[in-house]
């Protein structure tokens, strides 16, 4: 079941986080730190009623934050639509024991259907250029890859941004 995180939650949800800062950094993917993603973040993600979980036995394994609000980051972007109905993914994250058996494609079809049911253009996103396993992954579902970002307090290497339009 995938639903709207609750503030009681965050604990649980930098639990995930962690580990999969923990289980990225294992694979040389220097991508996740001490200062992101944060509590502060996540809090306010659940003050804007975006920040969904994925629950599994009742707890939760996963999330997606799905955005209209765009990162100023964004701003140098050639984006293939207009801004300002778009959707934007953020801090995807499954927990690493449940990672391979398909939840993060739940969370994005969540997330999709979401945006094409409530009129957006597109879903934007960014991940890592180091990670090319999430890279592939956005590609696989149809996400063209546009042009760099960088976020000094997470890496020195750039994030590729992404856009997918219905």
């Amino acid at each position: 079941m995938i639903r709207r995180a609750k503030i009681g939650e965050i604990p649980e949800i930098l639990t995930i986080t962690k580990a999969c800062a923990v289980h990225m950094t294992k694979r040389g993917i220097f991508q996740w730190n001490e200062h992101y993603p944060s509590q502060n973040a996540f809090e306010k993600d659940i003050e804007r009623g975006e920040l969904y979980v994925l629950i599994l036995d009742g707890s939760a394994i996963g999330t997606i934050v799905i955005s209209t609000l765009m990162d100023e980051e964004y701003m140098p972007i050639t984006w293939l639509t207009p801004n300002g109905n778009n959707v934007y993914i953020h801090r995807l994250s499954i927990h690493p024991k449940y990672q391979g058996k398909g939840y993060a494609q739940q969370l994005m079809d969540f997330a999709e259907k979401y945006a094409k049911e409530n009129g957006f253009t597109s879903v934007r996103l960014d991940t890592f250029s180091q990670n090319r396993r999430n890279q592939k992954f956005y590609e696989t579902r149809g996400y063209e890859k546009l042009g760099d970002i960088y976020f000094p307090k997470q890496s020195e290497h750039p994030f590729h941004c992404y856009e997918l339009l219905f």
